[in-house]
């Protein structure tokens, strides 16, 4: 077990902690936990290059934990009524068909290894600076205004470009 990854780990048990703080509304705190876990796994990945700390363990961890934060912002944002569900509806759905895949491809014994595509990496970047948008916002009782509209335009495109490289690039693997 690497500091790495157990920064990676306490970034997961960040998630229901932040889930609670807005379901109860509690903006500052959910602000507050989203800056740290933001903090937390700059943190992880500067430790794990700097000092050789790489792991199998940290390659499977820190996605699982950096998908489990934003899925879990996105459907609470919108069961509180401050996304629309269909933004979060679209979120969710990228990473179950990209999970959805991978789990067929093994079934159907042609595994495929998923990297991460630059239109994924540009998805996941706009995607934390959506959320984290939102949550100061609340938390700083600002109104985000026409921020609110590019902000569910860009990553409603980004997830949707997203989701259809990876749908490519599943389809050529799974037709060869």
């Amino acid at each position: 077990m690497t500091i790495p990854n157990v920064i990676t780990i306490v970034r997961l048990i960040l998630v229901p902690l932040i889930i609670v703080a807005i379901a109860q509304l509690e903006w500052l705190a959910a602000f507050a936990i989203f800056a740290a876990a933001g903090i937390s796994d700059a943190v992880d990945g500067a430790i794990a290059r700097r000092f050789d700390m790489r792991s199998e363990l940290g390659a499977y961890l820190d996605p699982i934990a950096d998908k489990s934060l934003l899925v879990s912002i996105y459907v609470t944002l919108a069961i509180v009524g401050v996304l629309p569900v269909w933004i979060a509806v679209l979120v969710v759905s990228r990473d179950l068909m990209i999970v959805a895949a991978i789990i067929v491809s093994w079934l159907m014994a042609r595994p495929i290894a998923i990297k991460p595509l630059l239109i994924s990496k540009l998805n996941t970047t706009a995607q934390i600076m959506f959320a984290g948008l939102l949550l100061a916002a609340k938390a700083f009782a600002v109104v985000p205004g026409p921020a609110m509209a590019v902000g569910l335009a860009v990553v409603a495109t980004l997830t949707l470009a997203s989701t259809a490289a990876y749908l490519a690039i599943w389809l050529k693997h799974m037709a060869s």
